[in-house]
């Protein structure tokens, strides 16, 4: 395993996750999330995405610690597991930076609400001005 990547400022690197859940492990039925800093959810494959379900579950139950991929991740995931939730990573294969920075920058523009706070585009539309009154 590679080493921890960090998504955002919730990612604690050095610190080992107090509990892994694999895929199929219901988060909504944890209780006291409050007590671990690190949860790690489990990607054994990288077509079971089942864990993208469980971090957003877990960010708006109101969790607030790293909330950690691990396992069969690459580059093309780095948005959508930072949309989903999670804090950090640990990757069977090690992240080039670079690639993840450009990863990461790819798209201006989301189009779905998710666990981070990117508003969406359509309601960036609705709250600009109609173009008659932008034109004046």
């Amino acid at each position: 395993m590679a080493e921890v990547f960090a998504l955002d400022s919730r990612a604690r690197p050095a610190a080992a996750p107090d509990l892994v859940l694999p895929p199929e492990a219901d988060v909504r039925a944890l209780d006291g999330l409050g007590r671990h800093a690190v949860i790690g959810l489990a990607f054994p494959t990288w077509r079971d995405g089942r864990a993208y379900s469980s971090a957003r579950i877990l960010r708006e139950a109101g969790y607030a610690g790293d909330i950690r991929a691990i396992g069969d991740l690459a580059e093309d995931q780095l948005m959508f597991l930072k949309r989903a939730g999670f804090s950090s990573l640990a990757p069977e294969r090690a992240i080039d930076p670079a690639v993840a920075a450009r990863a990461l920058e790819r798209y201006a523009f989301v189009y779905q609400r998710a666990a981070d706070p990117a508003r969406p585009a359509w309601a960036l539309r609705r709250a600009a001005p109609p173009l008659a009154e932008a034109a004046e």
